[in-house]
């Protein structure tokens, strides 16, 4: 689950947070919709995500940290499913109406209740593995360009984009995953590149046990206090917020993050928000299509 302290809102954000600072980027419902009638684009999402469902189960059927596997994932899918058919039937139960974040901290929750703490635990050690074994062959590619535009810009494609900006930042922050070849082959990288040009870099990792191991000068590595694929700024970690207090870049990294939330988030410093559409529903939201990729820069003028 998320963290047990007492969360707080990212210092980062503009303020007032409670009117200008929505986590989710597409809207399920509107002030004018019926708050007991579940809105076109609630029922959609729901069924997305109950979708979701056999995916989950499946990973969950072959944890083999926990006993009894296959008999606690059928739990975890009987649950979830009557979660959503509740929202489905009255938007306000379970502490809706519903939105992205809403419904996965629901399904994390149904994994935790029945005994589960990451089912994707194995296939990001595996990812890791794999990613690990070209992690050199990237970084001595990178750093063997000498035109520090051109670096610059094949480092934003490797965690998918292509444009050039300037990064002058003293201390960046920056939202990643916990593990997999974004972070090993993208995001580290790219931090690399931060921390060759003086800035502090300060990743904030999701909440779950397992992390890679990463030690460098002036790169620190702190829990955000979330442990979804999305995150809402409004409540993160202490930790979190007292060491981004005086960031002057936040980097959002990955669709959960970047797209799904905060692609709107207002920001006291300079923003960079990078992702892969992977939904086709977002993809249609956004006018786009499935895999394209987002790059958002955002400057703040003094």
């Amino acid at each position: 689950m998320e963290s047990s302290s007492a969360m707080v809102p990212f210092p980062l954000l503009t303020t007032p947070i409670e009117s200008t600072y929505r986590p989710c980027t597409i809207p399920y419902r509107f002030a004018s919709d019926s708050p007991r009638k579940a809105t076109p684009a609630e029922v959609a999402w729901i069924d997305v995500f109950r979708k979701s469902i056999a995916s989950f189960r499946k990973h969950a059927e072959l944890d083999d940290s926990v006993s009894d596997a296959q008999a606690r994932a059928a739990q975890f899918s009987e649950r979830y499913g009557k979660i959503l058919d509740d929202l489905q039937e009255d938007p306000e139960s379970h502490g809706g109406p519903p939105d992205c974040v809403l419904l996965c901290r629901l399904r994390e929750q149904c994994l935790r209740e029945v005994g589960f703490k990451d089912i994707f635990k194995k296939v990001k050690e595996e990812e890791n593995a794999k990613s690990l074994i070209l992690f050199e062959q990237v970084v001595t590619l990178f750093d063997n360009t000498e035109d520090g535009g051109k670096r610059l810009e094949n480092l934003i494609r490797g965690v998918f984009a292509g444009n050039i900006f300037d990064l002058g930042a003293a201390q960046a922050v920056i939202f990643v995953d916990n593990s997999g070849a974004d972070i090993v082959l993208g995001i580290l990288p790219f931090a690399r590149e931060l921390l060759r040009r003086g800035t502090q870099v300060k990743e904030m990792k999701d909440g779950r046990e397992y992390i890679l191991g990463v030690d460098a000068k002036n790169l620190l590595i702190v829990n955000s206090g979330s442990d979804l694929p999305v995150i809402d700024l409004s409540y993160v970690s202490p930790e979190l917020a007292y060491l981004s207090n005086d960031a002057d870049l936040v980097v959002l990294e990955g669709m959960g993050r970047a797209i799904e939330t905060n692609l709107y988030a207002q920001f006291k410093c300079d923003s960079l928000k990078l992702g892969m559409v992977k939904h086709p529903e977002v993809a249609e939201f956004l006018g786009g299509r499935l895999y394209d990729c987002v790059i958002k820069y955002t400057e703040v003028i003094p």
